[in-house]
């Protein structure tokens, strides 16, 4: 009978609760439990066994290129990067009310880090992310103008409640990567959150987008809303290979 029961709880792919069953049973638990405490114990190991679930599928799906988490950021270095101010983030208010994070500094200082740290910590909550490097995103864009993938994929990024921009102002800005980046930032305006990484001061970021007129809309619609966070000291690759080991590569 036990087994018949179990055999039902995994077609239903109730496989939390299964698997709760399963170490009661040879614990000799499920005898010492009532009704009313078993019922209990079974969906609670099925509710966190979905939850777990639903952030390993996020964190899939995000296509972080660093594993790295809130809890990890070292805040010894004298880089500008106040704890409190990171833990009001990893509380993602800033995603709920549709707000931006801009995160500049100079190369291996931490950017990529904190930025993948975020998009972590707001998976775990519940919301969608996308992690994406400027450059691949603009190749990856102009191939689907080539092979009809570019409307799907626009479509996929808006969908997501944060965005993260990884390396902006690296390399110039055409005619084409302006467009999709002009559509992508009208598309999240007071919807959607961005963070963006960049070794340039906001300052700067006219300049690199180019076309006054195009470059206005897509700050505007950036910068008046968003945190800053403007990391500063040397690069922490400098004698630092734990960094490299934890991932701290931009």
């Amino acid at each position: 009978m036990t087994k018949e029961i179990l055999d039902r709880i995994k077609k239903l792919r109730l496989l939390g609760m299964a698997r709760a069953y399963e170490t009661s049973l040879e614990n000799d638990k499920l005898a010492n439990l009532s009704a009313d405490e078993l019922i209990g114990m079974l969906v609670e190991a099925e509710w966190d066994d979905r939850q777990n679930r639903n952030i390993d599928r996020r964190l899939r799906n995000a296509r972080f290129r660093y594993q790295s988490c809130i809890e990890s950021i070292d805040y010894t270095a004298s880089r500008n990067l106040d704890r409190n101010q990171m833990l009001r983030y990893a509380e993602c208010t800033y995603i709920k009310k549709h707000e931006n994070i801009l995160i500049t500094g100079s190369t291996g200082i931490g950017k990529s880090y904190i930025a993948t740290a975020l998009g972590h910590q707001a998976c775990t909550l519940g919301f969608k992310v996308y992690y994406a490097n400027m450059a691949k995103l603009f190749s990856k864009l102009k191939m689907g103008k080539a092979d009809g993938s570019y409307i799907r994929e626009i479509s996929k990024i808006e969908r997501q409640d944060l965005l993260i921009l990884d390396d902006f102002g690296l390399l110039p800005i055409d005619n084409q990567n302006r467009s999709a980046l002009m559509e992508i930032i009208e598309d999240r305006h007071n919807k959607a959150s961005v963070i963006i990484t960049s070794q340039l001061p906001v300052n700067c970021w006219h300049e690199v987008i180019g076309e006054k007129t195009i470059a206005d809309a897509i700050l505007d619609r950036i910068v008046h809303n968003a945190h800053r966070i403007e990391l500063r000291g040397e690069s922490l690759r400098k004698g630092r290979d734990n960094y490299k080991e934890n991932g701290i590569l931009n």
